[in-house]
């Protein structure tokens, strides 16, 4: 979280509210300046499952979530961002897809709400298929609101320091591994698209993707520029024509 007051409430009563209790709920405060840390504090004194951290600097997003992947106790690893929210029964439904399926990674279809929790698109629906590397290089379907990995599996799993694209990563190195991404085709969380969300600006990250693909990726220009196109198409079928 980094200065999420104004949503931060509807984000947490979203995991206070989960069907599935057993859960320890991390919650990292990226050095926020708009009170929100003063409603997380609040929120810790009252729930011995949630944990506050704070950091003093901002560091970005992938900084902050290893910080809390490094103080996950649990077997599985969940990710939720302050301005986003789950279904009430999201992590009973994928916990209990995964440990059904023995699954070391897995995620699930999800929607898109605005500013004022109004659904603003269709639904997001993952693949038929399980998810290898060189699918995730062309359709970026896993979303950090929606992945859970099992690091009992795994081990700890960390975000690379990146300013984007930090969860991208993280899945590509599990993908990398030989693992494949179980997909649960269930709208189980809401993604909130507002003016400031990157996925907005699209059309911008052409060029930082094929870098990406290059310098985090390793891979040649002309495989680099393959992977960007697809994942260039796909982006433009998500985000801009109807479905």
């Amino acid at each position: 979280m980094h200065n999420s007051l104004q949503f931060i409430e509807r984000t947490a009563d979203s995991v206070l509210q989960q069907t599935f209790t057993e859960w320890e709920w991390l919650l990292v405060d990226d050095a926020s300046t708009d009170g929100s840390s003063d409603y997380l504090r609040d929120l810790g004194s009252d729930d011995s499952r949630v944990k506050v951290i704070r950091l003093t600097d901002n560091m970005g997003a992938g900084p902050a979530r290893n910080r809390a992947i490094e103080q996950a106790n649990g077997r599985f690893v969940a990710f939720l961002d302050s301005d986003d929210i789950w279904i009430p029964c999201r992590l009973e439904m994928h916990v209990g897809f995964m440990e059904q399926r023995g699954s070391a990674f897995s995620h699930t279809s999800y929607g898109y709400i605005d500013e004022h929790d109004n659904v603003i698109r269709n639904t997001f629906h993952v693949s038929a298929h399980p998810i290898a590397y060189t699918d995730l290089l062309k359709r970026t379907e896993i979303s950090c609101l929606t992945a859970i990995y099992d690091q009992n599996v795994l081990g700890k799993m960390y975000m690379p320091d990146l300013r984007r694209k930090q969860d991208y990563a993280l899945w590509l190195a599990i993908l990398k591994r030989g693992y494949r991404s179980d997909p649960l085709d269930v709208e189980t969380a809401f993604y909130r698209q507002h003016s400031g969300s990157a996925t907005n600006k699209k059309h911008e990250l052409i060029l930082k993707h094929w870098q990406f693909l290059r310098d985090v990726e390793g891979l040649s220009p002309a495989h680099s520029l393959y992977y960007t196109t697809r994942w260039g198409l796909e982006g433009l079928k998500k985000y801009y024509l109807p479905t």
